[in-house]
């Protein structure tokens, strides 16, 4: 099992409207079709900074739902372009987690 750490970076002054559409939209796209959201986050420190983590069991897994998502019409017609309207893709960043044998998140 691992994790995936996103950090995005949201165009000036559209992160409510980031966080809406991440609430009511992808987030439950992504966990119609499996995925696990451990949780997402804005920081109070940096405006434009919005953080989500996803949890895997395995590469194979990731790949797949990674694969159903971008294949699917609803996500290039419907989620993709207000994605590009409001979100830094090229500023994003994405890291793989393992958690630590204390860890709460196991």
């Amino acid at each position: 099992m691992f994790f995936e750490l996103r950090q995005y970076r949201i165009k000036s002054k559209q992160r409510e409207r980031w966080v809406r559409f991440m609430e009511e939209k992808i987030i439950p796209f992504h966990v119609s079709r499996g995925i696990v959201v451990v949780g997402s986050f804005i920081s109070p420190e940096k405006e434009d900074l919005y953080v989500w983590i996803r949890r895997f069991e395995s590469e194979e897994e990731r790949a797949r739902y990674a694969k159903e998502v971008a294949e699917s019409d609803y996500w290039k017609k419907e989620l993709l372009p207000q994605i590009d309207e409001t979100m830094d893709r090229l500023a994003m960043q994405v890291t793989r987690l393992e958690a630590t044998p204390k860890s709460v998140l196991q």
